[in-house]
C-alpha cells in the first residue's frame, strides 16, 4: 500500500506535515504519487493538497525546504526543493472553464474529499493524510480498485471532468499508453462528444500532453484512443488522415496502420540511439504524412505517393511549428521525413562512393536517426523480402563505416580553406568565397580526397565561369 512505499520518504514528509500541523492545517501526499507508491515506484516528485491558502504554505516551505519558487500560487501551488526531492503543495481547490477562456477559475476548498472529487481520474484521486494521528488512506472513489483492473474512470461525471479541464482528454491517452490501461465506455463517448473543446487549451500545454503520450512504452494505445474518439482531428489532423479508403482496384498498403508499425519498430531499434528518442519517435509517426495529398489513382489500378517525402516534410514543419516544438525538433524531424526514402535508390548497392557520401552528408547529425527510420520502415509481411532489404541496408552501413574511417567524413573539409582559396583567387571576404568553398566541398564529397594541386586546379576552373563580371 502507498503507507508503506511512503515509508522511503517518511522522515521527510511527516516532518513537513509536522510544520502544517503546528499551524492548524492539513497535509495530504496526493494525485499521482499515491498511485506510483501502491504501483512500487514512488519517485522524487511529490504532490500534496492541504487547507492553508497558499500565502500559509509559502511561509512554511520557505522557513523548511531549501528553495521555493511561487509561479503556481494563482492556481493556490507552491513548490520546493528538499534534497534530491521536489515538492508541490496546492490549496484544497476546485476548477471551471469558461468555454471561452484558456485558463481556469479557482476556487479554494476547505476539504480533501471536494479536492479530490475534482481530479482527474480516480486512480489519481487517492490521498494519504499526514496530519492524523496515523496516517490514513483515503479512496473515496475506488481508485485502488480500478488501478488493480487497470481500467481508467472519473470520480464524477466524464463530462463534468473534461469541462473543468480539457486537456484530460488527452490525459486520458497518456495513461493508456503510459500504464497499458482501458478507458472506460463513458470516457470514450464524452471525448468523442466534446472534442471541440481541446481548442481552448494552449499548443505548449497539447504538445506537452502528447510529447508525454508518444514517449510512452507503447504509444501506440494512446494515438488510437486519439484517433478513435476523434480528438487527434483537432490536434494532429494529419494522422487519422492516413486511414484512406482502400478499393478493389487500387490497393495499397493500409498507411494509418504502417505508421504506428513503424513507430513500434522504431521504438525496438532506439538503443542505436541511447535510449528513448523524440525525434525518432516523431519522424517514425510523420514519415508519411504526406500519402492522401499525393495519393494518385493508376489506371488499371494501383496507386502511387509520388514525391510524398517532400510533400511530407513541409506538412511536417507546418505541423510541429503549430504545436509549438522547439525549432531544432521541427529541423530534425522534417529532414528525416525527407530523407526517409534515399535509402530505396540503393538497389542492391548500384551507389557509387560518392553517392554514399552524400547520403552521409544530407543527413547530417541524424545519420543514425536515418539508419533506425529506414530500418523500421520495413513492415512488409513477406520474410524473404524483408531479409534482402536488411541485408542491403546491411551492406551500405559497412560502406559507411569503411568510408567514414578511411575519410573521416564527419571531419570532411574542402582541400583548401577560405584563406587558401582567397590567396589563390585573389580576392577578399565575401560571399563568393563561400560559394567557392561550397564547390570545393561538393567535389571533395563526389570524388574524395584530391589534394591541394588538383584542387586549385579545379577551382581555378570554377572561377572562370564564376567570377564577377566587370
Amino acid at each position: 500500500m502507498a503507507t508503506s512505499a511512503l515509508m522511503q520518504k517518511a522522515p521527510m514528509a511527516i516532518e513537513l506535515a509536522a510544520k502544517f500541523k503546528e499551524t492548524g492545517h492539513t497535509l495530504a501526499l496526493v494525485g499521482g504519487p499515491v498511485r506510483d507508491a501502491i504501483l512500487g515506484r514512488l519517485g522524487n516528485d511529490l504532490d500534496f493538497t492541504t487547507s492553508a491558502r497558499p500565502d500559509v504554505t509559502k511561509k512554511i516551505l520557505a522557513k523548511w525546504a531549501e528553495s521555493t519558487w511561487d509561479t503556481g500560487a494563482e492556481f493556490g501551488t507552491i513548490a520546493a526543493k528538499y534534497g534530491d526531492t521536489t515538492i508541490e503543495v496546492t490549496t484544497y481547490r476546485s476548477e471551471i472553464y469558461d468555454p471561452n477562456s484558456r485558463k481556469p477559475d479557482v476556487d479554494f476548498g476547505d476539504s480533501i474529499e471536494g479536492d479530490l472529487h475534482r481530479r482527474d481520474f480516480t486512480v489519481n484521486a487517492m490521498a494519504l493524510e499526514l496530519t492524523t494521528p496515523t496516517p490514513t488512506f483515503i479512496d473515496l472513489f475506488n481508485g485502488v480498485q480500478d488501478l488493480a483492473t487497470k481500467t481508467l474512470r472519473t470520480p464524477g461525471k466524464a463530462e463534468d471532468s473534461f469541462s473543468d479541464d480539457p486537456l484530460r482528454m488527452m490525459r486520458a491517452a497518456r495513461f493508456v499508453a503510459q500504464l497499458d490501461f482501458t478507458v472506460s465506455p463513458e470516457i470514450i463517448e464524452a471525448i468523442a462528444s466534446m472534442s471541440d473543446r481541446i481548442s481552448i487549451i494552449s499548443a505548449e500545454r497539447v504538445r506537452e500532453e502528447f510529447t508525454k503520450t508518444l514517449m510512452s512504452p507503447t504509444p501506440r494505445k494512446g494515438l488510437a484512443l486519439l484517433v478513435d474518439t476523434g480528438l487527434a482531428a483537432k490536434i494532429f489532423p494529419e494522422l487519422p488522415q492516413l486511414q484512406l479508403e482502400i478499393d478493389e482496384h487500387h490497393h495499397h498498403k493500409d498507411v494509418y496502420e504502417h505508421t504506428l508499425t513503424v513507430l513500434e519498430q522504431a521504438i525496438e531499434l532506439e538503443d542505436r540511439l541511447g535510449g528513448p528518442n523524440l525525434v525518432i519517435r516523431l519522424a517514425a509517426l510523420f514519415h508519411d504524412i504526406g500519402k492522401p495529398r499525393t495519393r494518385a489513382l493508376i489506371p488499371g489500378g494501383g496507386v502511387s505517393f509520388h514525391h510524398h517525402e517532400v510533400v511530407g516534410s513541409r506538412m511536417t514543419k507546418e505541423r510541429l511549428k503549430a504545436l509549438r516544438f522547439s525549432n531544432d525538433v521541427i529541423k530534425d524531424v522534417s529532414l528525416l521525413v525527407f530523407l526517409h526514402l534515399r535509402f530505396h535508390g540503393y538497389g542492391s548497392g548500384e551507389w557509387t562512393d560518392s553517392a554514399v557520401r552524400r547520403y552521409i552528408r544530407d543527413a547530417e547529425h541524424l545519420l543514425t536517426h536515418l539508419h533506425v527510420l529506414t530500418r523500421a520502415d520495413c513492415t512488409t509481411r513477406n520474410q524473404r523480402k524483408a531479409a534482402a532489404l536488411s541485408a542491403t541496408y546491411d551492406s551500405l552501413e559497412e560502406r559507411i563505416a569503411q568510408l567514414m574511417e578511411e575519410e573521416e567524413l564527419e571531419k570532411i573539409r574542402p582541400d583548401l580553406d577560405g584563406v587558401e582559396i582567397m590567396k589563390i583567387l585573389g580576392i577578399s571576404p565575401s560571399p563568393i568565397v563561400g560559394k567557392a568553398y561550397q564547390y570545393l566541398l561538393d567535389l571533395r564529397m563526389e570524388q574524395g580526397p584530391l589534394g591541394a594541386e588538383a584542387a586549385t586546379a579545379q577551382l581555378l576552373k570554377w572561377w572562370e565561369v564564376n567570377a564577377p563580371k566587370k
